[in-house]
């Protein structure tokens, strides 16, 4: 019975991790979605360069999302240089925040639908 009851508590686990790190996948894939709307576009080359990943070691999860070249991190934090219409600085940082709750909505919804 012992074991019964250890391979099933192992199963649930193992099945939450799964589950969280689908919803981390998913969380930050919204995130560069999200992000990539707000990039500042000349010719598309750094919303393009946009990557979503995720990692785990032992019971962590995270989760990261960048934007690569070499004028990327100063096109974030340049609040001065203008952009066309609904693109902006802190294209990142700024639906980080706003997306936070859907963002931890998605991760909740992995790791439910895993316990059904």
């Amino acid at each position: 019975m012992q074991n019964t009851v250890t391979q099933a508590i192992q199963a649930a686990i193992q099945g939450l991790q799964a589950g969280a790190l689908d919803g981390m996948t998913d969380a930050v894939q919204h995130l560069k979605t999200s992000a990539q709307d707000l990039t500042p576009i000349e010719e598309g080359t750094l919303e393009r360069s946009a990557t979503a990943t995720t990692a785990t070691s032992g019971d962590l999860i995270q989760g990261a999302v960048s934007f690569h070249g070499p004028y990327a991190a100063r096109q974030h934090e340049e609040l001065s240089w203008r952009h066309d219409s609904g693109r902006q600085a802190k294209y990142l940082e700024q639906p980080m925040h706003t997306e936070a709750d859907t963002m931890g909505r998605l991760i909740a919804a992995s790791i439910q639908s895993r316990l059904q």
